[in-house]
């Protein structure tokens, strides 16, 4: 017969007993499943980025990037492809959210046909887009020829056009995510803020000034540095539809690197071109997750 003393003497050698085993049965179990996912990251993701890094430490490949002219016509493409990408899209967005707000079975008819460029499948819908936009025979330009005669724009083999369509290709695709992003965040706010407000006498735009827009800036800024972290690595819509050209005056950054390191055979200068966005890249990321963290 055990006393509770003998309890007592007996519980730290359980206790020891337990201790001695590395992991439990419900923890063997978490990482039998966690192995899976860890692999897969340390395979495709750290093990690139750290053979990445070993590449761009390779200084001998920054002054052959930095001397390239093609290169610093790229860090100027790119800041127009963000600055007038994102900024438009993300206005757009913000603009268009106050029609689809609007109650009403026809509004949402309009709404789901709106998404159909951004559920559209990327490759084919931007090869369609380039036939389109062939300047010999493609649809816009014979169309532009049937209604007034003169001959369309060289869209694709014309930088300043070049770069206009990729813009304007850019927005037509993701503009639909981002309005719908803030439709949702417009939908949360208390209808009883504009209750008030129209008690108060406020127009319409005053509503929009001094109620929605503070309600929704959080969501609007978090989704336009989100939206620039993403544009920078577009790479489908500039080398579907121009490839970069012509003569290479269309590239990003996100296309330039493969300039270097597949049509060069320089794979060093390749990495080094993708690690020049670092210095914007970063400090996105920096504040937009200290942005969700307050947010939390």
């Amino acid at each position: 017969m055990t006393t509770p003393a003998t309890n007592n003497a007996l519980a730290p050698s359980a206790d020891l007993r337990r201790r001695g085993q590395l992991l439990s049965f419900e923890e063997a179990w978490a990482l039998f499943f966690i192995l899976p996912f860890a692999l897969v990251f340390v395979l495709f993701i750290a093990y690139p980025i750290a053979y990445a890094l070993y590449l761009g430490s390779d200084l001998s490949a920054y002054p052959r990037v930095l001397t390239d002219p093609i290169y610093l016509l790229t860090l100027q493409n790119t800041f127009v492809f963000i600055v007038f990408g994102v900024g438009l899209k993300m206005l757009l967005a913000l603009a268009l959210s106050s029609f689809f707000v609007l109650p009403g079975r026809g509004v949402r008819i309009i709404s789901a046909l709106f998404l159909l460029p951004w559920v559209a499948p990327h490759i084919p819908s931007i090869l369609s887009i380039r036939w389109m936009l062939n300047s010999d025979w493609g649809m816009i330009n014979t169309l532009i020829f049937k209604l007034f005669h003169v001959d369309g724009p060289a869209w694709l083999t014309q930088p300043s056009y070049g770069m206009l369509s990729i813009i304007t290709v850019h927005i037509w695709k993701y503009l639909p995510f981002w309005t719908m992003i803030i439709v949702a965040a417009r939908l949360g706010i208390p209808r009883d803020l504009y209750e008030a407000a129209k008690i108060d006498g406020a127009s319409p735009s005053q509503q929009f000034r001094h109620v929605t827009f503070p309600a929704i800036a959080g969501v609007f800024l978090t989704s336009t540095m989100l939206s620039a972290i993403w544009s920078l690595g577009d790479f489908n819509s500039i080398y579907l539809l121009t490839g970069g050209g012509p003569m290479e005056r269309t590239n990003t950054l996100a296309t330039m690197g493969i300039r270097y390191a597949f049509r060069k055979a320089d794979f060093e200068a390749g990495i080094v071109t993708m690690m020049s966005a670092l210095p914007v890249l970063v400090p996105l990321i920096i504040v937009l997750l200290r942005r969700l963290r307050e947010q939390r």
